[in-house]
């Protein structure tokens, strides 16, 4: 089976399919195969309708009485129904789908599966999904429903418009016989494989086409999990594989040795008006050790919110340049970029350190670039665009990114491009090789130790866990919407009557009747009905670039005394006088990402107060809880991994997917399984390049890893 042909090389799927199919990133077989359930009905837990209780339910039954009504809403309409078994009946309700008017036999039985609750005055099941009971193969109606699994477990895939989760099993039941086609994946799996490897034993010849199978296919539960256990492996195996190659590659590269040089160090930080953290002495060796060797470091420094990474990557890039050479210091946007030229102004110019800030708002850019080429400035702080524009370097030797995770291969090419610029180094054996520079990504989202094992395997990793002294923890205070008069308000006016600022954070830009969440505008617009006399302004992702930097600059200098904004704050500027924030729909939100919005405040010397606000109807979450308990971010990040999963929690990706849908990062005892195999590959592939020629479909999966960039 070629696992690289079109979807449309599967039984019953044509052009159009094939294009509904695009819009779930299904594009291959493989990707098809791979687009796993996610969930199953077990129809073993069927309940009597007379022992129904609110909540998910399966129900037994046959349907009658079926009858569809407008309602006042253009063009939205109700179809009823009742579901009967021989113990009593109950009402069934779909919202805009009058299809299933005639989609239903009277005379057979169906499962029913939905969300039994007392709404409109009775109690009634929502849109309840349906299986025939028999698989409906002599049934004239109910095509819709035919060729369904008849097992007591029923895959359901994510579905959205016409592509409903009972398509996509259609689609695989057509295809059954074809899942023992399915070829091996990993190295010492194969029959007559040259690798031999230590795998679990539930890593043997056709396992793969085994668990595929068996996950869509389920006749048991065990089925389900002996399958999970071989894709979990599966996935954290290539990520770890890919981990290892990379930093082979990267230890095959030259760099500039960039000397400790004590007296220069020791001034610099005399000169500081603190004193470092012990956390943040131990992260600053750990980089000035690796700068003073010849393989580039390729290093990532992760720190709470506020805990002061910038200072150790001010101290490091004081070493590169006291070497001669230069310094590249890449932010997320220019308003960041602007904000660190500013603090590492004051920290390295009256030491001899010359800055240049190059942002599109920089006037006589040309000549800037001209100047940087010829070696007259020693730091460069701007975006990422400064390593694909015509930006040529002099001297480059060490390249820090602020809140980007790690680089990937293009980015890196780029950025070795830059750094070689006439500049290689002949080394032992005659080959000449060019320079690459050192690399130290920056992040202030904690990341759990099961995913700098796997995610972040290629990078080395300095932890910063301690806030400098001086600053005062955040409280959290969990509010429903309903304390918003008496609580939330009064706080508001005494903070801006105080000076202080407020950042007001909401769920969505756009109004929409599916959304609960109140849109930016119009929550900007009910502040500035409560709070006349105070400024008020908002802010969110889809604006220009050079609006949103004014706005955020206006807001640094205290001009705007309440902020409503999306997320686009979760990365901002260090705006000490902002004391207070309110997160609307925070039960929205994962861990991670409500600690980086909390960390917007507390940066001053005042106390500071973060309401994590929730629907009057709905109970505090989890990991709601967890944030009003703990100021850890690395605590949290934990809990994040163990409440939603690395999924969702680094789904989403500028360039590729983390994709893991089986895997639990949890599990350390698939990640050390897989962690010595995939050592013990990488280490027979480089003695062999050529043996990966055999596992070709692996190859392409290892590029994809390399080839992201970014987590947030």
């Amino acid at each position: 089976m070629d696992l690289t042909a079109e979807v449309t090389d599967f039984d019953g799927i044509g052009t159009q399919t094939a294009n509904f199919l695009k819009k779930y990133g299904i594009y291959t077989v493989r990707d098809l195969l791979y687009f796993l359930p996610r969930d199953y009905d077990n129809f073993q837990s069927t309940v009597k309708i007379c022992d129904l209780k609110p909540g998910k339910v399966i129900v037994r039954g046959k349907i009658s009485e079926l009858t569809t009504k407008s309602t006042h809403r253009r063009g939205f309409r109700l179809t009823y129904g009742k579901i009967s078994d021989e113990t009593g009946s109950i009402k069934a309700i779909w919202f805009n789908q009058p299809y299933r008017e005639k989609q239903f036999d009277p005379e057979r039985e169906y499962y029913f599966t939905g969300m039994y609750d007392f709404k409109n005055g009775s109690y009634q099941l929502s849109s309840p999904s349906a299986v025939l009971v028999d698989g409906g193969k002599n049934s004239k109606k109910s095509k819709n429903l035919a060729e369904q699994n008849e097992a007591d477990l029923q895959p359901i895939y994510r579905a959205k418009g016409s592509m409903k989760s009972v398509k996509f099993h259609q689609i695989f039941d057509k295809n059954r016989s074809r899942f023992a086609m399915i070829p091996d994946l990993l190295p010492g799996a194969f029959l007559n494989d040259s690798l031999k490897i230590d795998h679990p034993s539930f890593v043997r010849p056709g396992a793969r086409a085994e668990a595929l199978y068996k996950i869509h296919f389920p006749e048991t539960t065990d089925d389900i999990i002996e399958a999970k256990r071989y894709l979990s492996y599966e996935e954290v195996f290539e990520m770890l594989l890919a981990a290892n190659l990379a930093k082979q590659e990267n230890n095959k590269l030259c760099a500039e040795k960039l000397p400790f040089i004590e007296s220069k160090t020791k001034a610099l930080i005399a000169s500081l008006p603190f004193k470092l953290t012990d956390a943040q002495r131990k992260a600053t060796w750990e980089i000035l050790q690796d700068l003073e060797k010849d393989v580039p470091m390729n290093r990532l420094l992760q720190g709470d919110v506020g805990s002061g990474k910038t200072i150790v990557a001010a101290i490091a890039a004081y070493q590169a340049i006291c070497n001669g050479y230069q310094v590249a210091l890449l932010a997320p946007t220019a308003i960041l970029a602007t904000q660190h030229a500013e603090s590492l102004r004051n920290v390295l110019e009256p030491l001899g350190v010359k800055i240049a800030l190059l942002i599109s708002a920089t006037k006589q850019k040309e000549r800037l670039k001209r100047e940087i080429e010829q070696g007259k400035y020693d730091l460069i702080i701007g975006t990422h665009a400064i390593i694909t524009d015509d930006v040529n370097f002099n001297s480059l030797a060490f390249c820090i990114i602020d809140e980007q995770h790690r680089f990937g291969v293009n980015q890196r090419q780029k950025l070795l491009s830059k750094a070689s610029h006439n500049r290689r180094k002949l080394v032992a054996g005659g080959n000449n090789l060019p320079i690459a520079p050192h690399l130290l990504s920056m992040t202030a989202t904690p990341i759990p130790r099961s995913l700098q094992l796997t995610v972040f395997g290629d990078l080395d990793c300095s932890i910063i866990n301690q806030l400098p002294s001086g600053r005062q923890p955040i409280e959290t205070k969990i509010i429903t919407e309903t304390d918003q008069r008496e609580v939330l308000y009064p706080h508001v006016i005494s903070e801006v009557e105080q000076g202080h600022q407020v950042y007001w954070i909401c769920r969505t830009i756009k109004d929409s009747p599916s959304a609960e969440s109140a849109s930016v505008k119009k929550q900007c617009n009910k502040l500035r009905n409560i709070f006349p006399n105070i400024s008020i302004e908002f802010l969110h992702g889809r604006m220009k670039p050079a609006e949103k930097d004014d706005l955020m600059e206006r807001f640094a200098k205290g001009k705007i005394d309440i902020l409503v904004s999306t997320t686009v704050v979760e990365v901002g500027v260090n705006v000490p006088n902002a004391t207070l924030m309110v997160i609307m729909n925070s039960e929205d939100y994962g861990l991670a990402q409500l600690h980086q919005l909390r960390g917007r405040v507390g940066r001053g010397a005042e106390a500071s107060t973060c309401y994590l606000m929730i629907a009057a109807e709905n109970k505090p979450t989890k990991r709601l809880k967890a944030m009003e308990r703990s100021t850890d971010g690395f605590y949290l990040a934990e809990m994040d991994l163990k409440i939603r999963g690395p999924g969702e929690i680094y789904g989403s990706l500028q360039h590729g997917e983390l994709n893991l849908q089986i895997a639990n990062l949890a599990d350390t005892g698939t990640i050390s399984l897989a962690a010595r195999q995939a050592k013990v590959v990488a280490k027979e592939i480089s003695k062999n390049p050529e043996i990966m020629l055999q596992y070709k479909e692996l190859s392409r999966g290892i590029v994809r890893y390399q080839q992201l960039t970014t987590l947030n």
